[in-house]
């Protein structure tokens, strides 16, 4: 990480060019602007401005109808980019550059805007600190890489993608070992930028890998995730190489994750630790869980954003299809880790690797808050295959389905407010709008002569 002052430094030894002065974006993706370092020093570092529809657009930057939070009849003002320097970190992967995140002002109240990602896992992260209570999350971020760069791949049409390997690479060495042109300087440039980066692994199909970071504070680690995500693309480019991060590229094979593993502290000792309990798991620790498994359903939208996202959730694939927990047992929705030690903490096992980081995070604490306060009781673990567990509650299996149950939670409009729950209720309803006015190659090969 860089001070002001290293930075200040750096700039007048011509070694740091370039800041990247970068929000999050719905998607969670980075926007922003380069800045000059020294204008930056001068007077950016204070604040800069971006024009709001950065927080109501899609994938492709559209900009639907529908948002009270901006529009064209209210002329698409301004947002204040207000960087957070305590995220001020180099980007070693990019000659010169830092960058800075910001957090997304009012242009006129100077107050937080209420949908902006960092501000609305910020908001949860306030009602544990509340009750004496830090959370803290590691994301596990899984990807494919590809054959050819995204622009080459894009010319194609998408079609005949190839992945970079041609089998399952699970835990696979001399597989691994053909990919570390891209996967050494990924690890070793986040370390450099402050990513407290463990390891990185094959996954379980051709071409899949993955990427764990440190567990940190709940902002940090949406931060560390973002930041991560961004650079993996960026180095895979530079290498020759597309990284996807979409969930389900292709019907035969396994999708993304990823899985998000929480637990709250209470000063420097685990909150969730109980020697003496069941697992384990402390009184305070089966609640939160009971809350986050009672409304999963709720904030399903918040782990699958997308139609895309809903392919993955299939039987015999480890993407769960169930709204219950176990002990160590990957065919559940949540999985507790670390039984019965000082490190144990409960595993989502729902979000795809194309979730927003701060929106999953905060819906799952926002749940799991709910269980403390309703004080809920944890239904015993569940063992064996759950995929075929009749009794089990289902996770919506559509986007169609989660944008109902985001609209109608209760318990998410009073923990995140109505404002943030309509803005991105009507950010799901335009996905899937979007996608049922496209006719599909699917439906012209099935359908063509045969109809």
């Amino acid at each position: 990480m860089l001070t002001f002052e290293t930075l200040k430094a750096q700039v007048a030894a011509g070694t740091v060019d370039t800041v990247l002065v970068c929000l999050v974006d719905m998607q969670g993706r980075l926007m922003g602007k380069r800045f000059h370092a020294q204008n930056f020093l001068d007077s950016a570092y204070e604040e800069t401005h971006c024009c709001n529809y950065l927080l109501a657009t899609d994938l492709e930057m559209a900009t639907p109808d529908g948002y009270r939070a901006t529009s064209w009849q209210a002329g698409y003002g301004d947002y204040v980019m207000k960087p957070d320097l305590s995220t001020l970190r180099p980007l070693p992967w990019l000659e010169g550059t830092v960058m800075v995140l910001c957090d997304v002002l009012d242009h006129h109240s100077h107050e937080p805007v209420p949908h902006s990602p960092r501000q609305v896992l910020k908001a949860q992260i306030a009602r544990a600190e509340a009750l004496g209570l830090t959370p803290m999350m590691a994301t596990e971020l899984e990807f494919f890489l590809f054959e050819g760069t995204f622009d080459e791949i894009r010319k194609t049409g998408y079609r005949n993608l190839t992945p970079i390997s041609g089998y399952n690479e699970d835990y696979h060495i001399l597989q691994t070992s053909k990919e570390e042109h891209v996967m050494r300087p990924l690890r070793n440039h986040l370390f450099a930028a402050g990513i407290p980066v463990e390891n990185t692994k094959g996954e379980a199909e051709a071409g899949q890998e993955e990427l764990n970071i440190r567990y940190a504070d709940a902002l940090a680690c949406a931060d560390h995730h973002t930041i991560a995500k961004h650079a993996t693309k960026e180095i895979a480019h530079q290498h020759g190489h597309a990284a996807s991060f979409l969930p389900k590229w292709h019907h035969d094979r396994v999708g993304s994750a990823s899985h998000v593993h929480l637990s709250l502290w209470r000063g420097s000792e685990p909150a969730f630790y109980d020697k003496d309990a069941p697992h384990g798991l402390s009184e305070l620790g089966r609640q939160f869980c009971a809350g986050m498994i009672r409304y999963a359903p709720d904030y399903t939208f918040f782990l699958a954003p997308y139609v895309n996202s809903y392919k993955r959730f299939m039987k015999g694939t480890f993407a769960p299809t169930k709204t219950v927990w176990s002990v160590d047992n990957r065919t559940a929705g949540f999985r507790m880790c670390a039984e019965g030690t000082k490190g144990v903490r409960m595993e989502c096992r729902i979000g795809g690797s194309d979730l927003n980081p701060y929106l999953a995070q905060a819906a799952l604490l926002a749940a799991g808050l709910q269980g403390i306060e309703e004080k809920l009781e944890l239904a015993p673990p569940t063992s064996g295959d759950v995929y075929d567990n009749a009794e089990a509650g289902e996770i919506p299996r559509s986007l169609r389905d989660a944008v109902g149950t985001l609209d109608g939670s209760a318990m998410l409009r009073a923990a995140m407010g109505d404002w943030v729950i309509d803005h991105y209720t009507r950010c799901a309803q335009w996905e899937q709008e979007e996608f049922d006015r496209v006719v599909t190659d699917w439906e012209i090969a099935r359908g063509f002569e045969k109809a």
